[in-house]
């Protein structure tokens, strides 16, 4: 395989390549066709030349872009061709669609070459009975591992450790650990730490592989190790093992089980998953759309949307409500509707702007009671500033477009005033919400759109009524 810019190529069998992806790095829907019509036609020889170069991520990729029975199809045509690594690269969606299609059996034999974690991640979200015949289709120690982490809570370290790692006794010598190494024949192939127990299996300490081949054979281990480490316990939460990697720029570390005993570790590469998930978790939330993927079903994807949309439909009601206090004073100013947009939409956008910074800032744990008062005032002095520099604008404007000074000050104080109240909403909003222990990516943008709404509405034609209607 090699890469021409970004655009990916594999080496066909007769030496020339095929385009995988175009110059914008995007999937070659030409491609998807190819190996389309060599399902189509049963060409298995075709299919493995196709995808032999495929990382299992760009496997991932293209099993996704395929429909059911294709999918199933092409595993079955690759054999013992295919990277099974693809699976644990599928999006849920994906995954749960081709876990449901594929025999117990295949899963089975793809389970046997994963680590426990990927593993896991296959058989997770199955039914009671097909967990445990799949189960009994593997070795015990697999067995035992998987049933073990299936019974811890999900999003938890438990759930995300391998249960694949390098332990040797503090008695011994750096040559026995590196003997040992070598020899034991069931360690994983790719470690950087070896961790260091004691005879109850307790961690004490560890030693990075570069120190331990570097140091003379006599050595004892416990000389070289490091005591000082950050270990995580089976029952915490995934997202907190983020944050610990990110703030401490960890390579790895161990996870014990609530007795203190190693039974797994946790790797940059399970992390990266986990914070691109917490992002991308965020940005859903925040547009309310909950956890939905692009490959959801229509009825999926509305179930995801709808309760959302029914609490903005609540809380239009409640802006409308609010205007309709005011139908007089309307029905004698036609300009005021011909505004009163601009003002609603201005504190909406500076509130959306201002809560994604602080939903962004609570998740990273760069907001909280040490700082919330601090920002707060920051962000109550740039919505005083936009709203008296918005306020010009919008009030010089006013006063040309309808000839009446009077409309362009109404106009002007009422942006100063949402724009304040879209900072305060955007900041305290998540904050209180934080607090209750609700999350802030959830509900915000709804309670934020709706104290801009009212309170804009409230002051533009509640000035409109005391200044200019008589």
């Amino acid at each position: 395989m090699r890469r021409t810019g970004i655009e990916l190529r594999v080496v066909m069998a007769d030496g020339l390549t095929e385009s995988v992806r175009d110059e914008r790095g995007a999937f070659d829907p030409d491609f998807v066709a190819r190996v389309t019509q060599a399902l189509e036609s049963d060409d298995g020889k075709h299919a493995r030349s196709l995808t032999r170069d495929l990382h299992a991520a760009d496997l991932a990729e293209l099993i996704g872009n395929l429909g059911q029975d294709e999918r199933v199809r092409l595993i079955a045509l690759l054999g013992k061709n295919f990277d099974v690594e693809a699976l644990a690269e599928l999006d849920v969606a994906a995954r749960d669609e081709l876990m449901e299609a594929l025999p117990n059996e295949v899963i089975a034999s793809a389970i046997k070459k994963l680590d426990t974690d990927d593993a896991l991640y296959l058989i997770e979200d199955l039914e009671d009975d097909d967990q445990r015949e799949i189960l009994a289709k593997v070795s015990k120690q697999d067995r035992a591992a998987l049933t073990r982490a299936l019974d811890y809570p999900e999003y938890t370290t438990g759930r995300l450790m391998k249960t694949e790692f390098v332990a040797v006794p503090s008695s011994w010598t750096v040559g026995r650990a590196i003997d040992y190494i070598r020899t034991d024949k069931s360690l994983p192939d790719n470690f950087i730490e070896v961790y260091v127990i004691d005879t109850g299996f307790h961690l004490v300490g560890t030693v990075a592989v570069a120190r331990l081949l570097r140091s003379p054979r006599d050595r004892k281990i416990e000389a070289i190790m490091d005591e000082e480490q950050t270990v995580f316990k089976v029952t915490d939460p995934q997202d907190e093992a983020a944050y610990r990697f990110e703030k401490y720029n960890l390579v790895s570390a161990a996870v014990t089980d609530e007795a203190g005993r190693l039974v797994g570790t946790l790797m940059a590469d399970d992390i990266v998953e986990v914070i691109q998930e917490e992002a991308e978790e965020d940005i859903l939330h925040l547009g309310g759309v909950g956890e939905e993927t692009i490959s959801d079903s229509v009825w999926e994807t509305t179930q995801s949307r709808f309760l959302w949309l029914f609490v903005n439909l609540a809380t239009a009601v409640l802006a409308s409500w609010v205007i309709s206090w005011f139908d007089a004073t309307l029905e004698q100013m036609v300009s005021l509707a011909i505004l009163m947009p601009i003002v609603a939409s201005m504190g909406g956008n500076a509130g959306t702007q201002t809560m994604t910074v602080a939903v962004r800032a609570l998740a990273t744990r760069n907001l909280g009671p040490m700082n919330a008062v601090k920002v707060t005032l920051r962000e109550s002095a740039v919505g005083l500033i936009n709203g008296l520099v918005f306020a010009l604008i919008i009030g010089a404007f006013a006063w040309w477009w309808f000839s009446s000074d009077g409309l362009g000050l109404v106009i002007a104080a009422a942006m100063v005033i949402n724009l304040v109240a879209a900072a305060l909403a955007g900041i305290l909003v998540p904050l209180a919400l934080h607090r209750m222990k609700v999350d802030p990516a959830i509900a915000s943008g709804v309670f934020v759109t709706t104290v801009t709404d009212v309170i804009g509405f409230f002051a533009f034609l509640g000035l409109a009524a005391l200044w200019l209607v008589r």
